[in-house]
């Protein structure tokens, strides 16, 4: 299985590359600074390519069975596109490609909250991540107009400790009490989801 990873210098990126290497399967690593990771396998391919150029990515889709998207911005409250329009380009490129499978991360303020998420948590993350927030829906709302074989998962906060292999989902709806998960467990969750046919075209939020 070829799976190509949007995003892949990112701590979830990461881990994702990570674990598809070592699972056997042929990576494509794609970045726009390609420098910063280092290549942990021969089954590994470096790809220096920008998500928001469509004309750079087409042939890194070229032969994928899946794509995932661990694309992400720093500055988390500057109006950013990087989400909505980074999944545009990528949608176009696996449609010209004929690549069906699609997995991609949001946040889990994106969606519906209750009680003290919805009153209290929810509108504090806004403050200071609210722009990402928004781009997030941009993007949600495009893969759900679209006809690809598409999973989205909302983490709520990611932590860089080591995997714990627990972890919980829910399909379209949110996770009482769910407030934090590690990286490694949430690209271990992406990836098993790869043929998940139960999680096509489906919200998943996830949490430790």
């Amino acid at each position: 299985m070829r799976i190509v990873i949007f995003g892949a210098t990112g701590g979830t990126g990461r881990e994702l590359v990570r674990q598809s290497a070592s699972a056997g399967y042929a990576v494509a690593a794609v970045a726009r600074h390609t420098e910063t990771l280092a290549r942990a396998g021969a089954n590994i391919e470096l790809i220096a390519a920008d998500v928001t150029d469509r004309a750079s990515i087409s042939s890194v889709i070229r032969g994928a069975d899946a794509v995932l998207s661990a694309l992400g911005t720093r500055k988390l409250n500057e109006a950013t596109t990087v989400y909505s329009a980074g999944v545009t380009n990528i949608l176009a490129a696996i449609g010209d490609e004929g690549v069906r499978r699609f997995i991609a991360i949001s946040a889990m303020p994106v969606g519906a909250a209750h009680g003290l998420a919805e009153h209290v948590i929810f509108p504090i993350l806004y403050r200071f991540f609210g722009a990402a927030y928004e781009d997030m829906k941009r993007m949600e709302a495009i893969l759900a107009a679209s006809d690809c074989d598409w999973t989205v998962f909302r983490p709520p906060q990611l932590t860089d400790r080591p995997a714990t292999g627990k972890y919980r989902t829910a399909i379209d709806m949110p996770l009482p009490g769910a407030w934090r998960i590690t990286r490694a467990d949430l690209a271990a969750a992406m990836l098993a989801s790869i043929n998940d046919t139960a999680l096509v075209r489906h919200v998943v939020t996830v949490s430790n």
